[in-house]
């Protein structure tokens, strides 16, 4: 059974993606496994490993705690044991029951494993190879990435990449982000982080035919046409049922103007939504002088 990883940089739509391509009933979502944070990682019943940093950098030389881990997570086999040696409060304990069934009820179904995780960005190549993952790297406009972490007050945490050694040896273009150690430039710090990642994201789809790099704000605009395309690439069936599971998620009005809101167990950041309003929602989020100098900061 072929897993499927989709990934991007956070804020960048892969919950939503994870989310439209579940749709179909053919996969299992598990959300972030890789995230550093508690909830939504740092859960041994999903991923029996031990994260240390966000953008967790893994490939062969490492991988030899990582391997068996993710071997059974695609493999949809959840970890009770490990997950109550760590974890015994009742919000663990309520997403231990929602995950441990979801994973052997789908083991038992034949679906898949989908890994909706930003944080595995960078190691998409191994993910593929090691794996065999189907990939989808969502790829957002730069202005509109900027914008939603500028809303959130999100800062990137530069020295959880630059002291990985194996990550700055296979991915070097990163090495333009320690000029901005220290910075408290946000705009400046996320627009270089976008345009690092888009370097890397294209390197490895050229080395890689199973990874796909899909455009956000293409599939947002189009949503039944373009993950029409995207079952195709990760195998699997575009149904009626699919395309208005997809269509209706798609077209529905969010409550409130956020646009952002953590919900169920998963703490995924996905709800419904009108999402070609959120397109051009989220444009508007910099004034025009911000717009420019994210423009020439990430294309520059």
């Amino acid at each position: 059974m072929t897993p499927v990883l989709v990934t991007g940089l956070p804020r960048s739509g892969t919950s939503w993606t994870g989310k439209m391509l579940a749709a179909g009933r053919e996969l299992v979502y598990v959300n972030e496994p890789l995230n550093p944070q508690h909830p939504p990682g740092r859960c041994p019943g999903v991923l029996n490993a031990h994260v240390t940093h966000r953008f967790q950098y893994i490939c062969p030389d490492n991988e030899g705690a990582w391997l068996p881990a993710f071997g059974d997570t695609v493999a949809l086999r959840y970890r009770f044991r490990a997950e109550l040696r760590r974890n015994r409060s009742p919000y663990d304990l309520a997403r231990m029951a929602r995950y441990g069934a979801a994973f052997t009820l789908g083991r038992l179904a034949g679906r898949r494993a989908l890994l909706d995780d930003p944080f595995a960005l960078f190691s998409a190549g191994w993910f593929a190879e090691r794996l065999g993952c189907r990939v989808v790297v969502l790829i957002r406009d730069p202005v509109a990435f900027v914008g939603s972490w500028q809303r959130l007050g999100w800062t990137i945490h530069l020295r959880e990449l630059l002291e990985q050694p194996l990550l700055m040896r296979d991915h070097p273009c990163l090495e333009e982000l320690r000029r901005l150690v220290g910075h408290r430039d946000r705009l400046a710090g996320a627009a270089a982080l976008w345009r690092a990642a888009r370097t890397v994201a294209g390197d490895l789809a050229a080395r890689h035919p199973e990874i796909l790099l899909a455009g956000y704000e293409e599939l947002a605009t189009d949503p039944p046409e373009g993950f029409r395309r995207l079952y195709a690439h990760l195998g699997l069936t575009w149904s009626a049922r699919a395309r208005e599971r997809v269509t209706r998620a798609c077209t529905t009005p969010a409550r409130g103007t956020g646009g952002f809101a953590w919900s169920g167990l998963s703490r995924t950041a996905y709800r419904p939504m009108d999402s070609r309003r959120a397109v051009a929602t989220a444009a508007g989020r910099l004034s025009p002088r911000e717009a420019d100098r994210v423009r020439e900061l990430a294309f520059g």
